[in-house]
């Protein structure tokens, strides 16, 4: 039995998790999440908890189930309390500034680069920080993922965007140096 498809999902207050043939939705204070569900997995909701098992051992059975736990436990922590990543822009003259929607990058190339952030997902600028902020666990990461690949931290002066909790080894330069 999978160690993690086997532990019920708690359903906090203010939640509503409603079960369909295909589909899993997940209501909150903060939104809306929907997720299909995965042959050879069942769902059902038992006194407050969702408790999600498989119809047989097979191999594909096994390494869905818990994945879909966790992404239903993903979505019951988004609506509830969302998700966020925090990035940390490194650099002499590199700058963020919002431009309505998108985002303005200042990363010493010839031009500015705008990002268009996507729905469903808030960025609030801070100086030279970010927080990547929203419902959807995935959809935050990608975000953040994608911000941090417009200029990756350089291991030499550690210049460029990285996570707020990500350590850059450094590298000490020329050798030949004194």
């Amino acid at each position: 039995m999978s160690r993690i498809g086997k532990l019920p999902i708690e359903i906090p207050g203010g939640v509503t998790v409603a079960v369909d043939d295909d589909f899993i939705t997940v209501n909150g204070s903060k939104g809306s999440l929907k997720q299909f569900t995965m042959p050879g997995i069942n769902v059902s909701l038992q006194d407050n908890q969702v408790i999600v098992t498989r119809i047989n051992d097979e191999a594909t059975n096994r390494a869905r189930h818990g994945l879909m736990r966790t992404l239903i436990d993903n979505m019951v922590i988004g609506v509830s309390k969302g998700f966020e990543k925090k990035l940390e822009i490194n650099g002499v003259g590199y700058r963020v500034a919002p431009q309505g929607t998108d985002l303005k990058f200042n990363l010493g190339f010839s031009h500015d680069v705008i990002y268009k952030v996507p729905q469903g997902v808030q960025v609030a600028t801070e100086q030279n920080n970010l927080t990547v902020s929203g419902i959807d666990k995935q959809q935050v990461g990608q975000v953040a993922a994608e911000i941090r690949a417009l200029k990756k931290p350089e291991p030499y002066k550690g210049k460029g965007i990285k996570y707020a909790d990500e350590r850059i080894l450094r590298k000490s330069g020329k050798s030949g140096k004194e």
